[in-house]
């Protein structure tokens, strides 16, 4: 049993329209991956509840984008202020729904918090513009306003932070939510579901939707035309498919998608910290993010002292259930994600990869899987073509730079990459040359409420969190008034 310090905050049920909707076609169990206990058990909703949530926000709409931005500001700053005091009973609900450990839990809280925090102050900010006129008779005014009702898709790997980090912009510029988190995950968007209550959200502002059966709901998501923006964090495969559901209603959408960041040490940067920032950046949250490092290419100088450390930095991390004290990796979300990683590995060994360290699952489970090395990979196995999302770094040998940025780009996705050197014009040359979104020089850790998120080519569309973030939740007006000489 989870042990809360408010249980209250454990829902039940989705939050549709202020209300608590007890009935589902269906029960989803959700259950802790590192021991298979059933945390709670949650109806299922299907398209008639879905529908239900996009009407409720639709009716809200009008009261909620008339308040002032600084009153909408306000409710946002009491509902940060509740998560931030909420946050280890929110931690452990992380921990004990998606598997992380504690410690990367309350980090997560902060995290998503940040973005409700950040946008707060920023709906004061959506400024319009007077533009210089053609002629002396007429005016030019440009106004933002809120786009209509969001609705959002969230995936299971930050169950809490990915629903804080759309809908705060989203109630910022005066749009209402609607949310379907993963159904493996949802308890962590419910518990936000309570403390939204409290924080005086009204009803029908910020919905969440519990449901198994997510080609019906992402159907009426992405069909209904009272849903004006549509956003989703998810597959490069899967994100595909909602846009091309969106375009029958021409919504807008900011898409999220997969990514295969490759992480550069060049043989002028600092070995250690180089080790220190690919340990973080692969194994957090055991290598289930979108942005872990997914390729290591080193340069062919330094390739077996890096090795040798981050052998090193590799072995002392712990496996276990992520409640427990020290566990540095918890479980995969599931078996079938353990399956695919194995499959990766065997792949990658069978096309002559050395497994340095790990490459299996552990007797602690078939639910773990071990943090693990890769030397001697090729472009020719999967393990460089796809996003791995488990915690197993591949290390590719480059000679030159160019080779290195030619590796780099040798993708369909471009979300993230990081590159390590002590040479100035070579960060900005090689960032310059990457075809990615978000690139971290000398650093490991790179997204936060301040700057912007998000990625291209088939890695997705429009930027989360910075001033940009609300770009995505609002339209531009443009009003010309004449007879003004």
């Amino acid at each position: 049993m989870l042990a809360l310090d408010r249980p209250e905050i454990l829902a039940t049920a989705s939050y549709i329209n202020g209300q608590w909707a007890e009935d589902g076609d269906v029960l989803i169990d959700v259950s802790n991956p590192a021991t298979g206990e059933i945390i709670q058990r949650l109806g299922s909703m299907g398209r008639s509840a879905t529908r239900s949530a996009i009407e409720g926000a639709a009716a809200a709409l009008p009261a909620w984008k008339n308040k002032t931005a600084k009153e909408r500001g306000n409710i946002l700053k009491r509902w940060f202020t509740l998560i931030m005091d909420n946050q280890e009973d929110l931690a452990k609900i992380i921990t004990a729904e998606q598997g992380k450990p504690l410690s990367e839990a309350r980090s997560e809280v902060a995290y998503g918090a940040s973005y409700i925090e950040w946008f707060a102050e920023e709906a004061k900010r959506v400024y319009g513009d007077i533009i210089p006129q053609p002629s002396g008779d007429k005016r030019l005014l440009v106004m933002k306003q809120p786009v209509g009702v969001v609705a959002a898709i969230t995936p299971w790997n930050f169950p809490s932070a990915m629903i804080a980090r759309k809908a705060a912009p989203a109630l910022a510029a005066g749009c209402t939510f609607v949310g379907k988190p993963a159904s493996e995950t949802p308890l962590s968007a419910l518990a936000l579901c309570v403390l939204a209550e409290e924080a005086g959200i009204p009803p029908g502002v910020f919905n969440v939707l519990v449901g198994r059966d997510s080609k019906i709901i992402g159907g009426e998501l992405t069909s209904n035309p009272l849903v004006r923006k549509f956003t989703f964090t998810g597959s490069t495969p899967i994100g595909k498919v909602l846009l091309k559901q969106c375009a029958s209603t021409v919504k807008k959408t900011s898409m999220e998608l997969g990514g295969n960041a490759p992480f550069i040490v060049f043989e002028d940067a600092d070995i250690d910290a180089a080790v220190q920032g690919a340990l973080v950046s692969k194994f957090r949250n055991s290598g289930q993010t979108c942005v872990c490092s997914n390729r290591i290419l080193v340069q062919d100088g330094v390739h077996d002292e890096f090795v040798r450390k981050f052998e090193m930095a590799v072995q002392p991390l712990s496996l276990g259930d992520g409640k427990d004290e020290g566990v540095t990796q918890g479980p995969l979300i599931n078996r079938q994600a353990v399956q695919d990683v194995q499959l990766l590995v065997n792949d990658a060994v069978s096309k002559g990869a050395n497994v340095v360290i790990g490459g299996k699952s552990p007797a602690l489970g078939d639910q773990y899987f071990e943090p693990t090395i890769l030397t001697q990979v090729t472009a020719a196995m999967r393990v460089s073509q796809e996003e791995i999302f488990g915690p197993v770094a591949p290390i590719m040998k480059f000679v030159t730079e160019e080779d290195a940025v030619a590796i780099s780009n040798d993708t369909r996705v471009g979300l993230s990459a990081y590159l390590y050197t002590r040479d100035v014009t070579r960060i900005f040359r090689v960032s310059e040359a990457l075809e990615c979104g978000i690139i971290g020089v000398n650093e490991g850790i790179i997204s936060n409420e301040m700057a912007p998120f998000g990625g291209v080519k088939e890695s997705g569309s429009g930027r989360e969190g910075s001033r940009y973030g609300i770009d995505d939740y609002l339209e531009i007006k443009y009003i010309c008034l004449g007879g003004m000489a």
